[in-house]
């Protein structure tokens, strides 16, 4: 998988940066001890919040007041027109003046309503995107290779939109319905039990409605999120694979490639639309008869004198509100399923447990660069065949060992240990004595800088690029690494020099421009570490001498491991290391591997 350099912030690279907040822990340690209840975690996520919500619930209820106020009334309007000779013109304009009274203070609480569960979402928001990132930034290259990209921008975008989302209309549809339903109850057996039955009936029918429909909804909101996924991490891999794409003329075959997923995810959204519709219409139905049941009873009622027509007026609009408020929850059945289908999806990536955990290990001091490989094996997960077997290497501090061999041999695996993404399967590493699983790998990594075969750039100015993470890089340091790196041609045709903009993966830049700036910015750090995987591969012969020329200069007091296929290239390592199957077959310099004629010799001639 490819992962994509992102820019850099003001903070990045502090210790507070990294750690996560106190709320992320709470929030990640709930999903941990609830993975599989998602309803229990999305109490638990808004704990911290309660009060916020409470105050905004008790806002709301005010703010809606003049809804289930106003058949009240209504009945006691009508009544008062109807009975013109009990009543005076004085009583409707004072039923109208508390009405606007309510109405006016719906400005003012619907504000402080607005604010307070907005300020909870946003935190919630804030926090379910914090930590996921943060706990990205701590799980293994191993597990971040086996999950696509657009999969993890799924889950950091859409999966926290639609817990978003589920908590905002969750919130606001369920006070208004227990505020609009216990009004209108209330009232209701107060002045007829059976009307009163109408309305309790209603809610039965809506549990077994909900019920009904539920294992449907939830099965169609995982399949769709699923295909959605899916085709998020193909649309990625498209358009980075586009100038493959085109060079080929094989537009056809990609077009008709994204045709059939995007019908995979027309299909599951289709038939999730037609289960959500079916289900809100059935609801509707059940509701409105129920709606038609008690308009006549209550005419019949007042048809026999027992009430009054005023109150045909306000049981119509109590149960009106009630069965909207109920329709209301129920039709929010596919936004919860969804949001709880999104909850466990970023559940995923929170409860991951392949973390690289430095809590409990000491920082390195004074670092040297001395390593000792004894004995190292390493076999990746799931796969039985050994990478490397019994690899033993002294290194010297501020030695230059280049790495040979076949692809496969073990060479990209041998750097991935030495920077502390992959750990031995057995034997140990030795940095400068002590054993590298015993240290922090984040603060050894502050002494490392890496050259990767493919050159990893953010959408940003050239000097961004360059100093990326370092807080203060003077004029004067960054002309001279530019200038080592054979930068100062191509900054000088740049419409802003270095402050030009490199496109989105550096793509203004050739692909040897792009190596030249990755080893800049590997350079610029002044490491006692540093490591270059097939670093010139893409730089032309007059720019590669003059790079080999500066990286020679610039590591002299630096342990260097390099991994090159071009023979040429590695001419001045103090020691060439040559691997197969996972071990040293061959190791000396340059002349004394050539005087050898065994493997390293073969591999040469085959280059000539």
């Amino acid at each position: 998988m490819k992962k994509r350099l992102q820019k850099p912030s003001q903070s990045q690279g502090t210790s507070d940066a990294f750690e996560f907040t106190p709320e992320e822990k709470r929030m990640i340690d709930t999903f941990t001890r609830n993975e599989h209840h998602s309803m229990r975690i999305l109490f638990k996520i808004l704990k911290g919040h309660y009060w916020k919500l409470i105050i905004s619930a008790l806002c709301f209820v005010a703010k809606h007041s003049p809804v289930w106020a106003l058949p009240i009334v209504i009945a006691r309007i009508v009544d008062i027109a109807t009975q013109p000779q009990a009543h005076s013109t004085g009583e409707i304009y004072v039923c109208g003046a508390i009405m606007a009274l309510l109405v006016i203070q719906n400005i003012l609480t619907n504000y402080w309503h607005t604010r307070l569960y907005s300020q909870t979402i946003r935190s919630l928001e804030a926090n379910l995107r914090g930590s996921l990132i943060r706990k990205l930034q701590q799980l293994s290259i191993l597990f971040q290779k086996e999950i696509q990209s657009g999969r993890l921008q799924s889950k950091i975008m859409r999966d926290v939109e639609n817990i978003e989302t589920m908590v905002q209309q969750a919130f606001t549809n369920l006070v208004s319905v227990l505020t609009t339903v216990t009004v209108a109850l209330i009232i209701t057996v107060t002045k007829s039990p059976v009307v009163f039955a109408f309305f309790i009936a209603s809610v039965p029918i809506a549990c077994a409605t909900v019920i009904f429909f539920r294992k449907g909804i939830r099965k169609r909101n995982t399949e769709f999120r699923r295909e959605m996924e899916n085709t998020s991490a193909r649309v990625l891999e498209m358009v980075e694979m586009i100038p493959v794409t085109r060079a080929h003329a094989l537009e056809k075959n990609e077009i008709g490639a994204m045709d059939a997923q995007i019908g995979e995810v027309a299909d599951k959204g289709y038939k999730l639309d037609i289960v959500q519709s079916f289900f809100g219409s059935v609801s509707w139905a059940v509701f409105q008869l129920f709606q038609i049941a008690c308009l006549c009873y209550t005419g019949t009622l007042a048809f026999m004198g027992t009430i009054t027509v005023g109150d045909i007026t306000m049981y119509q609009s109590y149960f009106t509100t009630v069965i909207n408020s109920v329709s209301s929850v129920v039709n929010l059945l596919p936004v919860l399923s969804k949001g709880m289908e999104s909850i466990d999806s970023v559940g995923d990536i929170l409860t991951a447990m392949d973390v690289e955990n430095d809590s409990d290990k000491k920082a390195p001091k004074d670092i040297q660069g001395a390593f000792t490989f004894e004995n190292v094996c390493y076999s990746y997960p799931d796969d039985g065949r050994a990478v490397l077997t019994d690899f033993s290497l002294n290194v010297k501090a501020g030695e230059t060992i280049a790495f040979v061999g076949e692809s496969g041999s073990g060479k990209t695996t041998l750097l991935n240990l030495v920077i502390g993404f992959l750990h031995p399967t057995s034997g140990r590493i030795l940095l400068d004595g002590e054993d590298m699983s015993e240290l922090s790998m984040r603060e050894y990594r502050k002494h490392l800088a890496v050259v990767p075969q493919e050159s990893i750039m953010f959408d940003d100015t050239l000097r961004k690029n360059i100093t990326y993470g370092l807080d203060s890089v003077t004029d004067e340091q960054l002309k001279d690494v530019i200038s080592r790196c054979c930068l100062s041609e191509v900054i000088e045709r740049l419409p802003s020099g270095i402050d030009t903009s490199v496109g989105e993966h550096g793509g203004r830049l050739s692909g040897g421009q792009r190596q030249r700036v990755s080893i800049a910015r590997a350079l610029i750090r002044k490491a006692k570490i540093i490591i270059m995987d097939e670093a010139t591969s893409a730089l032309d012969s007059v720019s590669e001498k003059r790079i080999q020329e500066a990286v020679s200069n610039l590591t002299k007091n630096a342990t260097t491991f390099i991994v090159a296929h071009r023979l040429s290239t590695i001419k001045n390592a103090d020691r060439i290391v040559v691997i197969q199957d996972g071990s040293v077959v061959e190791q000396g310099s340059y002349d004394e591997l050539v005087q050898k004629r065994g493997a390293f010799f073969k591999m040469r001639e085959m280059q000539q």
